[in-house]
């Protein structure tokens, strides 16, 4: 049932509406991931890393509400539901318990780079069908690929 009519036919709506989709999970997934880990890092380094993972949280959960208003404006119900999240995103398991700093540090720096491969396979693919969700895409990608940065730099 579609109760809002997208612009686009319905070949490009397809392809946009999974990777829109797709872009959510992963970002539900990588704001869970990083306060799980944000609650059990330990070490030297647990401030400025408790720190910083409250930084991904925060880029991950505003990105999420733009990604899911854009889906319900070309008229893709969103499905962020904690089934649906745990079956398709691309980010690997978190280990349990406590987590060492530099562990912390690797679980991000992974986490991260499966997320922005997503990301940049998606940026191709709504090239053509919709340049504008390709352009949420990109700045997406671009606050991802800073906290990869700055994640890579702490274990350096």
């Amino acid at each position: 049932m579609y109760v809002v009519k997208s612009p686009l036919s319905d070949d490009d709506l397809k392809t946009v509406a999974d990777a829109l989709q797709g872009t959510l999970v992963d970002l539900v997934d990588l704001s869970l991931v990083a306060k799980q880990i944000h609650w059990n890092v330990v070490g030297p380094r647990f401030r400025s890393i408790h720190l910083q993972l409250d930084e991904v949280v925060d880029t991950a959960r505003q990105h999420t509400d733009t990604v899911a208003e854009r889906a319900s404006t070309l008229g893709v119900s969103p499905d962020a539901r904690a089934a649906t999240v745990a079956a398709s995103s691309g980010i690997g398991d978190v280990p349990e318990g406590w987590v060492k700093d530099v562990d912390a540090v690797g679980t991000l720096v992974d986490a991260l780079g499966a997320v922005i491969t997503r990301m940049r396979e998606r940026v191709q693919a709504t090239d053509e069908p919709d340049p504008v969700t390709q352009d949420l895409f990109i700045q997406i990608t671009a606050d991802l690929e800073k906290h990869h940065w700055m994640f890579q730099a702490e274990n350096g």
